[in-house]
């Protein structure tokens, strides 16, 4: 079940948080005094686990200390939050797309952390979402899926992976007023896999695991999610530019911090995050595997977080028909 007046009353944490005492704190100019650790809720080769061991890499030089990656994938990110939670230190943070638990109030009816311990310190890039369609299906806009599935009301298929995605592009075609039947997949390169084939017709996801069906014909990608268009695909228009502002919805990634740390030692690390991901040789690794670098401060990135969330419990809403 939708929980909808959860997600309504969520509100990502304020970049005022609780401050615990000051002797709990380490002081901004001795920080790191041992190795920093970013815990990532995805698995090794993944957009993000790449970009975060790129970043880590500049930030270690910078720091003077080891910047270890802990990949903790499962349990709908909610193993990394845990680890990342209990660890309750100023040398521990997740990397993370937010998309991976900010439609948790929607999904869960309690949730094991609390979501104003994740304070947001810096944004990093925007993965690129791609809705892609079977190359066989001989569409190629989303304009034209639509007036295909209105030719052939429900039977087409489109899958469906728990989290802020499917809850988006369940709510546009609702809103596009299409009977597209949704196939639930636990496993994103199986419902890709399926695309490639034939035997699932649309899909929104991280173009990264889209590029290698999309690269040998397979797949063809009708439009980007993003609010903006990508320069690894510079021809491929948003689905807003296409007329479907409803299927929008940006693949924020940022890195998120302790309660625990001090205003002035979040702004140390988001000023040194920022600079990493602006070296132009990390732009340039990071662009062709589906990453827009982006990098930004706390306060632009809790605002995009909050619009998500609003983004994703309206989709939500109008995927249940209400």
């Amino acid at each position: 079940m939708l929980r909808l007046l959860a997600a309504s009353s969520l509100v990502v944490t304020s970049l005022a948080a609780t401050q615990v005492p000051a002797q709990a704190q380490t002081p901004a100019k001795d920080w790191p005094q041992r190795n920093v650790t970013m815990i990532l809720p995805l698995g090794p080769g993944s957009g993000v686990d790449i970009t975060t061991r790129l970043l880590a890499d500049k930030l270690a030089a910078k720091w003077g200390k080891p910047v270890v990656v802990e990949n903790r994938p499962g349990g709908d990110a909610i193993v990394a939050i845990n680890a990342f939670v209990s660890a309750n230190d100023d040398h521990t943070f997740l990397m993370a797309p937010t998309s991976t638990f900010t439609a948790h109030p929607l999904l869960h009816k309690t949730l094991p952390y609390n979501p104003d311990d994740l304070v947001p310190i810096a944004r990093a890039t925007n993965t690129i979402i791609a809705i892609g369609v079977p190359a066989s299906l001989g569409v190629n806009t989303v304009a034209d899926f639509v007036k295909l599935a209105k030719e052939k009301p429900g039977q087409l298929n489109y899958a469906g992976t728990t989290g802020a995605v499917d809850f988006v592009v369940s709510g546009w075609l609702k809103d596009a007023g299409i009977d597209v039947a949704k196939i639930p997949y636990k496993d994103g390169v199986q419902a890709l896999t399926d695309l490639a084939e034939g035997r699932i017709q649309i899909y929104g996801a991280a173009y990264a695991i889209m590029r290698p069906q999309v690269a040998n014909g397979k797949v063809k990608v009708l439009a980007l999610m993003n609010g903006q268009r990508a320069p690894a695909l510079p021809d491929t228009p948003t689905a807003k530019e296409a007329g479907f502002p409803s299927l929008t919805l940006d693949g924020l990634v940022g890195l998120f911090g302790s309660k625990k740390m001090s205003p002035e030692l979040r702004d140390r690390i988001a000023a040194d995050m920022i600079e990493a991901a602006s070296d132009p040789a990390v732009v340039k690794k990071l662009t062709p595997m589906g990453q827009v670098v982006r990098p930004g401060p706390a306060k632009e990135f809790a605002a995009e977080i909050d619009e998500q969330r609003k983004v994703i419990a309206e989709s939500a809403k109008r995927a249940a028909g209400k």
